[in-house]
């Protein structure tokens, strides 16, 4: 009957209250999903427990701690991995502490648990040369050449994440003045964005070409393969990988590890060198806390000041001691 209980809580946890009450978007859900189906072969494989008879008296701040150690030493999860999987549980446990209040304790010890401290990395972003050189570098003789192009222009011109890129149909772009395109973000929520006009000129052509334009392919997907399927996150990374390659055998200097997030972190770069403030750089990407947008600004004041370093490596000219003014050092001693 316990593991029934449990069953039950996370069935309805991730099935009513996380897609119903919180309107998370269906890949968050998946999300949370996969963090259970690692607790459960954890509970099977290394504590011996049957999924079937698996209670949630059993899951308590021990055994989530020795989960999280599995995660680090035997599937060498990063700090930031870890985190999330931590922070699906403390959502979890925060959720059943109404739901059963007898497990009150057992909940709020585990809610205890911190999450580990990292060392964030830095904002990795494209200078605007290389960027210019990366979006040259499809073939528009070629039709998946020309897809290419709008492709890589609208991930980095709206500064969409993946997902929302692939989820992008045709219904979602406008062209009338001003062009701009509809994305679903993070939580269902929707956020419109301009295209610049050289963007918008490549998918004119693009949606007139593949007739994207007509009533009836509205809901069909803007990007697809060859097979005529949409795009997933794996198809869109090897098409940039593709072009990387191409643009390193002529530009050796770019060495930094490009992902596609890596095209929204140059898109948000780029906004606040312009000067474009902290709040309108929030509402284009679509952060829910501008704690996250504020990393783009402590990069940028980074960057300024290196280059006041180095104009200010120059050695300045030796200025006289104040120890060799006799008058000077008498005059202090006397005091």
């Amino acid at each position: 009957m316990k593991s029934a209980t449990f069953s039950r809580h996370v069935s309805h946890f991730l099935g009513h209250y996380l897609a119903g009450q919180r309107n998370l978007s269906p890949n968050t859900v998946k999300a949370y999903r996969d963090v259970f189906v690692l607790l459960l072969r954890f509970c099977r494989d290394v504590q011996g427990i049957a999924v079937e008879k698996l209670a949630l008296e059993q899951i308590d701040a021990r055994l989530v701690g020795a989960f999280l150690d599995h995660l680090e030493h035997e599937r060498h999860c990063a700090i930031r991995t870890l985190n999330q999987r931590l922070a699906v549980l403390h959502a979890f446990f925060r959720y059943l502490q109404v739901e059963e209040p007898a497990l009150s304790l057992q909940s709020q010890r585990i809610l205890a648990i911190p999450l580990r401290r990292f060392t964030r990395h830095e904002v990795g972003y494209l200078s605007r040369d290389h960027l210019a050189a990366l979006l040259s570098q499809p073939d528009p003789g070629r039709p998946d050449g020309r897809r290419d192009a709008v492709l890589l222009s609208v991930l980095y011109d709206t500064g969409a994440r993946v997902q929302e890129l692939i989820d992008l149909t045709a219904g979602d772009v406008r062209l009338e003045a001003p062009a701009q395109v509809r994305i679903l973000g993070k939580g269902r929520k929707v956020r419109v964005v301009p295209l610049m006009p050289n963007t918008a000129q490549l998918m004119r052509h693009y949606i007139d070409e593949n007739n994207l334009a007509l009533p009836d392919n509205y809901d069909r997907p803007l990007f697809r393969n060859k097979q005529g399927n949409p795009l997933t996150r794996v198809g869109v990374n090897y098409i940039l990988q593709k072009y990387l390659r191409k643009l390193r055998e002529t530009r050796p200097d770019l060495k930094q590890k490009v992902s596609p997030h890596t095209l929204r972190h140059t898109k948000a770069m780029h906004l606040v060198q312009g000067g474009v403030s902290l709040d309108i750089v929030r509402d284009f990407l679509g952060h829910v806390d501008i704690k996250t947008t504020e990393l783009y600004a402590r990069a940028n004041l980074e960057m300024k000041r290196a280059a006041i370093e180095k104009v200010s490596a120059t050695p300045a000219p030796d200025l006289p001691s104040w120890k060799q003014n006799k008058s000077l050092l008498q005059w202090l001693q006397s005091l």
